[in-house]
């Protein structure tokens, strides 16, 4: 029997509705799927289920499905599909991990809930499951990242997360905020005046205008765009802020 696309719409579509009205924590299961962890470990489970709570997997393997019916999980029935991890080790798909602490994306307890759910026959493994996504995303019944849906069944996720406009955006007012300001290492080397209209100087060892540019304040990260083209990064981390190796304070 082939299937339809109104038999993909409909994939699971109460336990979707359920999901984007999920306010209250509640687990969430994907129950009787082939799960290709990428975990060597663990590795590939059929008939398994993979359960997160928010961001985080909980639980994966056979058998949750009574203790996800404890908590009050929502449900999905994932039968006839396989799991993969949405976010991609390259390097550990060739092999090139000596140690399980080093895979970056595997679907194992305590990883970040980003997952990638296509029929079992579209998916002999993990490369081609991407294919899916890439090629045929109309083939997808779920994509979640960090818990949340984007892709189901076919088509975009309700409320799902869209990427921001291409390009170099305008510089922020940032009149009140408390990080601006002139930081200084513990050194007195670097003292880098972050101001109000999205600018930085950098004065080094008594250089001053080292270097100039652009800044942009994104929760506790920081990116700089330097008059002289290159991007930098640094993080806001307490009352202090790191940067290529310099931890400096407000002055």
């Amino acid at each position: 029997m082939s299937i339809t696309n109104t038999d993909i719409a409909r994939w699971n579509s109460q336990a979707l509705g359920e999901i984007v009205a999920n306010d209250a924590g509640r687990p969430i299961l994907f129950t009787n799927a082939r799960i290709l962890t990428m975990d060597p470990l663990i590795g590939t489970m059929t008939g398994a289920d993979i359960l997160f709570v928010g961001s985080l997997i909980v639980a994966v393997g056979p058998s949750l499905f009574t203790a996800a019916e404890d908590d009050n999980a929502i449900v999905v029935d994932a039968t006839g599909m396989t799991v993969v991890p949405a976010v991609v080790d390259a390097v550990a798909l060739a092999g090139g991990r000596g140690e399980r602490a080093q895979y970056v994306a595997t679907l194992t307890p305590g990883n970040a809930s980003d997952l990638l759910v296509v029929p079992e026959e579209l998916a002999a493994d993990v490369p081609s499951a991407l294919a899916v996504l890439m090629s045929r995303p109309d083939q997808v019944r779920a994509l979640i990242a960090a818990g949340r849906p984007v892709l189901w069944a076919g088509s975009d996720a309700p409320g799902r997360a869209t990427a921001p406009a291409p390009g170099v955006p305008a510089s922020p007012d940032l009149t009140g905020s408390p990080r601006v300001g002139v930081w200084i290492d513990q050194d007195d080397f670097l003292h880098q005046e972050l101001t109000a209209d999205g600018r930085y100087d950098e004065t080094r060892g008594g250089r001053p205008h080292a270097y100039q540019g652009r800044y942009w304040i994104d929760g506790d990260r920081i990116d700089y765009l330097d008059d002289l083209g290159f991007w930098a990064v640094g993080y806001f981390r307490g009352d202090e802020l790191h940067h290529v190796g310099y931890v400096m304070h407000l002055g």
